[in-house]
């Protein structure tokens, strides 16, 4: 306007910061009073940080205002200062802050150079000619990015930015174009060719599209193009209007009953359509609802950010056989806006199983029974009952009965009722008063299945018919089980490993205890069955399929010299240390490239060792001797694992073998030597045509192979 003083300032914000300010001085021109800042990069903005000051005033006193910064890491604060939220080291080129109050909304750019760019940055914002000769350019057209919410009402058109030309001419026109306004979805921006005002037409989704690049032209009255195009970046800001959804249902989990407090059942995922990097996607989980709710109305807990559901409740607690009923329904809540009361909901019902486990053992009612049979009389005499409070007709509940004492004639015989689970106790070879006037029977009951480790067979497993005071014959325990050891992978076969020491609890009977090998998955071990001492029969390799984890898992048998005899089980868990005994492999071995091909690089070629470290990466790549005058490829290492096939010149349609050698890292070091096969194709209109080719090229190992047996053939 006339008599209005326009100046421009050029000053250092602080020692990192250069900013342009353009300042009217006679009256209030609504919107951000420095549009534009150049921060020097520094090498970590951290969290807290004061950023820049930013000035913001819609010459109405700033009713309701509030501010967008387009990368979450940051904010602005009510008196416009721009502060890192966390550390940040990584941002981009540009952070754009949009502020609106009810009167007015403008943006300011804040671009982020390095030290050497600032002088630079400086020249084009006074549009000055460089020092070396560089053209005057000037930035004609001003198209800041624009903001805008999703899920906007009407009215519509709405305006909601405007594009700026420096530098006006008569009858010259803004026009609009990209996807969004004359390519699908067609008509949702558009601009006023003459004042350059952009509107959006319609309420948008950002879950549908969540940018828009359109590009800024101005034209002359016949249309033709006197300035631009320039990028016009359209962001849609992100409503919470997606509610979390559970989609991978049903969600079912299993427990065994008796697991530890904390054991985890199962993870409950919800899906929150909302942008993942704002609170509208944070989600929260609960458990809303348990049912049934004994014996504990909080058996379970399920970790709000993972949505992990764990145990709480004491293994005492989780007792299939004690439970109201053995499944578990929970109604799990996830809930955005990280759980605040704001946030939207979505349920789902999570079912949780406890499993039967035979952690309890069959036990007689009574310790002792009674029968009365006459002198040559077969059959049935007694029916023993037990109890058993695992899941009926299963293996963890059948009972199995055995005679073991006092039945050296085998005068007698127990068998199982299916329906009833009692022990019918049967004379089967008649009996002789006058020999034996009394007979005491020592019963014992099992179970199909066996008990879990921590579980044993007590007294109460065993009875007697008529009298008796024997114990149940226990079986050997290892000191300690398990049991561990370290060695080295590739030891010598016949080394020994280790010497277990296994104990007999019945003392009183002066059992001996012999050993052998009940599980060896890769037959690598023997033991001494008098000793116990324990030997390799083959080679332990720490790569084998057995091996998990670097350990190696075999289970041995200690057998006492009991009637029927007892065993014991012991677990040995040998940590294996790596050898360097495995060569790198290298992959891909083909590549393929067209005889024209611009790029040479033609192909990044990996490295792997199934070994571990230090016999692993850094790994070195190497090109055998090439054959011919002329060199047609080298190979460059990329980084510890990784090289890079580089082509030195086009080469004819054909088949290449390429010689490369890897070699790791360990002492001593393996090499791989192979190759690498490389076709050279012809390519016409995006097509690959590798079919057949002109010549066969192969490396000079195999053309000096190939010389060698014809020479020996002819001489033969």
């Amino acid at each position: 306007k006339e008599g209005i003083l326009k100046v421009y300032f050029c000053f250092f914000f602080s020692p990192q910061v250069l900013l342009l300010a353009w300042a009217e001085d006679l009256e209030c021109v609504p919107g951000f009073q420095q549009k534009v800042f150049y921060i020097e990069k520094p090498f970590e903005f951290t969290e807290d940080q004061l950023v820049l000051n930013l000035k913001f005033d819609d010459c109405k006193g700033n009713h309701k205002l509030n501010f967008e910064v387009s990368n979450p890491d940051f904010t602005v604060e009510d008196d416009g200062s721009l502060v890192a939220l966390k550390n940040v080291s990584e941002v981009g080129r540009a952070l754009f802050v949009r502020a609106r109050s009810e009167h007015a909304e403008d943006t300011a750019e804040i671009f982020i150079v390095g030290a050497n760019e600032k002088h630079g940055a400086l020249k084009e914002i006074l549009k000055l000619e460089g020092n070396a000769g560089i053209p005057r350019q000037k930035r004609a057209i001003l198209a800041t990015p624009i903001l805008i919410p999703e899920n906007q009402r009407p009215p519509f058109p709405r305006q909601v930015g405007k594009v700026i030309r420096s530098e006006g001419t008569e009858g010259a026109k803004f026009r609009l174009s990209g996807k969004g306004v004359d390519q699908d979805p067609k008509g949702i921006f558009r601009i006023n060719e003459v004042t350059g005002d952009v509107s959006v037409t319609r309420t948008l989704d950002r879950e549908a599209i969540a940018n828009y690049e359109l590009e800024v032209e101005v034209t002359d009255l016949s249309g033709k193009t006197i300035d631009g195009p320039v990028r016009l970046d359209i962001s849609v800001i992100d409503q919470n209007d997606n509610r979390p959804m559970f989609k991978e249902g049903p969600y079912v989990g299993h427990v065994m009953e008796g697991s530890p407090t904390g054991t985890t059942v199962m993870r409950m995922t919800a899906f929150d359509a909302d942008d993942a990097s704002t609170d509208n996607a944070l989600l929260r989980y609960n458990i809303l609802k348990q049912t049934p709710t004994k014996p504990s109305p909080n058996m379970f807990y399920i970790d709000p950010e993972k949505g992990d559901i764990v145990t709480v409740v004491s293994p005492v607690l989780l007792d299939r056989e004690t439970m109201e009923s053995p499944k578990y329904e929970l109604v799990i809540e996830a809930k955005d806006m990280g759980g605040l009361d704001v946030g939207l909901t979505g349920t789902a019902t999570a079912t949780i199983l406890i499993d039967d486990k035979n952690d309890h053992p069959p036990e007689f009612t009574k310790k002792e029974f009674q029968a009365t049979v006459k002198e040559g009389v077969t059959g049935v005499i007694v029916n023993l009952t037990v109890g058993d409070r695992d899941d009926p007709v299963t293996g963890a509940w059948r009972a199995v009965y055995t005679i073991i004492n006092g039945n050296p004639g085998q005068s007698f015989e127990i068998h199982t009722n299916p329906q009833t689970n009692e022990g019918m106790l049967s004379v089967v070879k008649p009996l002789d008063y006058e020999i034996s006037a009394f007979h005491t029977l020592l019963i014992k009951v099992e179970n199909e299945d066996p008990l879990i480790p921590d579980i044993a067979y007590g007294p109460s497993s065993t009875a007697t018919v008529q009298i008796t005071v024997e114990d149940v014959n226990e079986g050997p325990v290892f000191h300690p089980n398990p049991m561990t050891v370290t060695k080295q992978e590739n030891i010598p076969v016949g080394s020994v490993v280790l010497t277990v020491n296994a104990t007999d609890p019945d003392t009183l009977q002066h059992q001996t205890i012999r050993y052998s090998v009940h599980k060896d998955p890769a037959g690598w071990l023997e033991i001494n069955p008098t000793n116990g001492t324990i030997g390799t029969t083959a080679v332990l390799d720490r790569e084998s399929p057995y091996v998990q984890d670097n350990i190696y898992t075999a289970l041995f048998l200690a057998i006492d010299s009991g009637n029927p005899p007892a065993t014991g089980t012991g677990t040995l868990h040998i940590t294996l240390e790596d050898v360097n005994d495995n060569v790198p492999s290298l992959y891909p071995t083909l590549a393929k490239v067209c005889d024209d091909a611009k790029d040479l690089r033609v192909v990044v070629l990996g490295a792997s060792d199934k070994d571990l470290h230090p016999n692993t990466d850094p790994f070195k790549f190497e090109l055998s001797k090439q054959s011919g005058p002329e060199k047609l490829w080298r190979i460059n290492k990329l980084n510890n694992t990784h090289a890079q096939v580089i082509l030195l010149q086009n080469l004819k349609k054909a088949n290449y073998n390429i010689p490369i050698s890897v070699t790791d890292s360990g002492k001593p070091p393996l090499t791989n030597n192979t190759e690498l096969k490389l076709q050279v194709c012809t390519c016409k209109k995006s097509k690959m045509d590798c079919s057949a080719t002109d010549a066969l090229h192969i490396s000079l190992t195999l053309i000096l192979l190939s010389l060698l047996s014809l020479l020996c053939k002819s001489f033969a």
